[in-house]
C-alpha cells in the first residue's frame, strides 16, 4: 500500500496500488451468475469432452497424492511402485501420471522409490495446510524440501493476511517462498472453499500470479469444501486475462473431492472452454487426487 498526505500534512492511503492491480481485471458478475454460466458451459460441452482421448489426457495431468497423518515410509513407498511404478508401459497411449504429491518428510522416500523419469515429486510446504506458521518457517520448509528432491512447491496461501487487506505482507512472504524455490513450479492454494465468495477467489487469484505462481491451486482437501466449478471458473478467467496483461502463462490445478472420471471431466470442459486446449497439458493442468487414476484406468479398460 502506498501512503500519501493531505494537505494537512497527515498521511492516508487514498490509493492502494494492490486495488490498482484488481482493477486491471474484469469485475465479476453475482455468484448466482456465475453458477449459471458454468452450468450452461457443462450442459453445452461436457458430453462431447467425455471421451476415451480426454480420460488419457486428464490421467497424464494427475498429480497423485497422499497427504495423511498415518503416512510412512512404507506405505508411500508401496503408493509409488503400485500406482506409478508397476504402471509405466502396461497401457500404451495413456500417459503415467504428471507428478507425485507428499509430506516433506516423504520426498527423499518418492526420490528413492520412483523408476519413471517423466512424473515429478512435489511436496506441499510452508506450513501446509493451515498456513499459520512464521514466515521463515515456511521459507525454511520449502528449500528443505527442494534440497531433499522436490520438483514442484504446493503451499498455501495466508487468508489470515488475506481477510486482513495485508497484502504487502502476504505477497512478500509468498515471493520469499517462490525465491526458495528456486528452480522447482510453485503452487500456491487459495483454498478456495474458506474463501467463499467469488471475489475473494479473483483477488486471491491476481495476487497468486503477481507472487510468482506456477499453478494457481483450489483448494488442499483439508477442513473445508473442495474444488467446485464456480471456483475453477473463476481461477481461469483470472488466469487467462493475467496471461494477455503480463505474457505469462500461470497454470491451474483442481484438488479437493475429485474421485471420478466424471468429475475431472467437468473440470477439464471449464479449462478448455475458457483457456482453450493450450492449458490442457501437464505443464498448465493439473488434478490432485488420490483415487482418480484408479477410476481413470478402470474406465480405460
Amino acid at each position: 500500500m502506498e501512503n500519501y498526505e493531505d494537505e494537512a500534512g497527515s498521511p492516508y492511503a487514498e490509493i492502494n496500488r494492490y486495488q490498482e492491480t484488481f482493477n486491471r481485471f474484469s469485475p465479476l458478475p453475482p455468484d448466482t451468475a456465475i453458477s449459471s454460466t458454468v452450468e450452461s458451459v457443462l450442459e453445452a460441452h461436457f458430453r462431447e469432452n467425455f471421451t476415451a482421448e480426454t480420460l488419457k489426457t486428464i490421467h497424464g495431468c494427475i498429480d497423485l497424492t497422499s497427504l495423511t497423518s498415518l503416512d510412512t515410509k512404507e506405505s508411500i513407498w508401496a503408493m509409488v511402485d503400485k500406482m506409478i511404478n508397476d504402471y509405466e508401459g502396461t497401457h500404451p497411449g495413456v500417459p503415467n501420471v504428471a507428478a507425485v504429491c507428499v509430506y516433506p518428510l516423504f520426498v527423499e522416500t518418492v526420490k528413492q522409490a520412483l523408476n519413471v523419469q517423466d512424473v515429478k515429486i512435489a511436496s506441499v510446504a510452508g506450513g501446509f495446510p493451515s498456513s499459520q506458521t512464521f514466515t521463515e518457517i515456511k521459507v525454511a520448509e520449502t528449500a528443505m524440501s527442494v534440497m531433499t528432491g522436490a520438483d514442484e512447491i504446493d503451499v498455501v496461501m495466508n487468508l489470515g493476511y488475506f481477510m486482513e487487506e495485508e497484502y504487502e505482507m502476504l505477497t512478500d512472504e509468498l515471493s520469499e517462498i517462490k525465491d526458495s524455490c528456486r528452480n522447482a513450479k510453485l503452487k500456491i492454494i487459495l483454498e478456495t472453499g474458506a474463501l467463499a465468495v467469488a471475489e475473494n477467489i479473483r483477488k486471491a487469484t491476481i495476487l497468486s500470479a503477481y507472487s510468482g505462481a506456477d499453478f494457481v491451486k483450489t483448494s488442499t482437501g483439508k477442513g473445508y469444501p473442495g474444488a467446485t466449478p464456480e471456483a475453477v471458473y473463476i481461477i481461469c478467467k483470472v488466469v487467462k486475462e493475467y496471461a494477455t496483461i503480463c505474457g505469462r502463462k500461470v497454470g491451474i490445478k483442481v484438488s479437493g473431492g475429485v474421485r471420478t472420471a466424471e468429475d475431472a471431466a467437468r473440470y477439464y470442459t471449464i479449462v478448455k472452454e475458457v483457456l482453450g486446449k493450450e492449458w490442457l497439458n501437464k505443464d498448465l493442468f493439473r488434478i490432485g487426487a488420490s483415487s482418480l487414476a484408479g477410476d481413470i484406468e478402470k474406465r480405460l479398460v
